[in-house]
């Protein structure tokens, strides 16, 4: 079964339900219950127009569900008679239903929920990861979204400032996630930059550019993450890089300074340096007050305590850190990293432990207990 295939066409297959008279939350689950059908009967009966299917499927279950209900009828009454069977229209309407979801009656943090859970194919507990709630709640939250923007249709566009934050999000699980949903983040954002006057449009496009070229050196060949400093930047792709600082210029120089363009000058510093060690620390720091006066995110504050720690030295970065709630996701990893810096190499490695105990991906947490184990064997016995 090719997921990424499913996964590629469920936007399409949504946005037509929308358009013939489905109610968003309604079309919604329709969709799901045409995949859970693909999933089943795809192994052994592929079809030849896979988003035809789909489609039909998914019309068929939305009819199924409309007729069941009884307190449905007066708008089954409206549901014209299923179309004939046909080829599928090639239209692109992700980004469109990106709108759709950013609707100005939901709030931004439901928004980006229910865009991230629809149409960016996140679950659930990944979308409560992001936002460091429990899962519940964001079920809750998701189901809320989905009875409010019931009945809008695409004649009412969303927010681009939400639209931007989804894209964020999803580019940033595809990123380190679970599920690779990085590429098609960057498409959707290139579009986004070409069709809207909006400088943190080409910011968060240059962000992406700039992460994503350092993608093939984040991992060694077992899996393993590999930080920043030990990366090998001749995997580093520098075409990605050089589009990236180029977009990011460009939107500086419009003086409408935005939390994913301070971003994007943090990742361009990075991608700058031609080594770990000639990273310019300093005027990151910099960059970092800014993105924290901008955001004030506790998030921002704990990536500040690092480049603190690079600039000034890790005694430094310990003081930036202590000012944070320690429960923050991550907050233990620095600790243990600035205390390693600071040569206290047996609380570094009780901390890189604790830190892989709370660690939800795998691969951090593999990661941070080998750099436990490698500071034990150390020790003297």
């Amino acid at each position: 079964m090719d997921e990424a295939l499913l996964r590629s066409l469920t936007p399409s297959v949504l946005a037509i339900l929308v358009r013939r008279g489905a109610d968003f939350a309604a079309a919604e689950d329709a969709v799901q219950d045409a995949l859970v059908e693909a999933i089943r009967v795809w192994p052994a009966d592929m079809p030849r127009d896979p988003k035809g299917w789909l489609i039909t499927t998914a019309w068929r279950k939305f009819l199924d569900a409309t007729r069941a209900d009884a307190a449905r009828r007066r708008r089954e009454d409206r549901v014209d008679e299923e179309p004939a069977p046909g080829p599928a229209p090639d239209a692109d309407d992700t980004l469109q239903l990106y709108f759709l979801c950013a609707h100005p009656s939901l709030t931004p943090s439901s928004a980006v929920a229910l865009t991230l859970r629809a149409v960016g194919g996140l679950t659930t507990r990944q979308i409560a990861r992001a936002y460091l709630v429990p899962e519940a709640t964001m079920a809750q939250r998701i189901s809320r979204a989905k009875r409010t923007v019931s009945g809008v249709r695409f004649d009412r566009p969303g927010d681009v400032a939400t639209v931007l934050r989804v894209l964020y999000l999803v580019f940033n699980e595809g990123y380190s996630g679970d599920v690779d949903l990085a590429a098609e983040a960057i498409r959707l954002t290139r579009q986004l930059a070409a069709a809207v006057d909006h400088p943190e449009a080409a910011g968060l496009l240059a962000l992406m550019l700039l992460h994503h070229a350092r993608r093939a050196a984040r991992t060694a060949p077992d899996g393993g993450l590999v930080p920043l400093a030990e990366q090998d930047r001749g995997r580093w792709d520098t075409g990605a890089i050089a589009e990236g600082i180029g977009i990011l210029q460009a939107a500086l120089a419009r003086d409408r300074l935005g939390e994913f363009q301070a971003q994007a000058a943090i990742a361009a510093l990075h991608a700058d340096a031609p080594t770990a060690g000639e990273t310019d620390w300093v005027q990151i720091v910099e960059w970092y007050d800014e993105l924290t006066r901008l955001t004030d995110s506790p998030v921002v504050r704990l990536n500040r305590a690092v480049a603190v720690g690079e600039a000034d030295g890790p005694r430094a970065g310990l003081a930036a850190l202590a000012e944070l709630d320690s429960s923050l996701p991550r907050h233990t990893a620095v600790a243990a990293y600035l205390h390693e810096r600071d040569g206290d190499p047996a609380t570094a490695a009780r901390l890189y432990a604790e830190a892989a105990h709370k660690a939800s991906d795998l691969a951090e947490r593999a990661h941070l207990t080998r750099q436990a184990a490698r500071l034990n064997s150390r020790r003297p016995r």
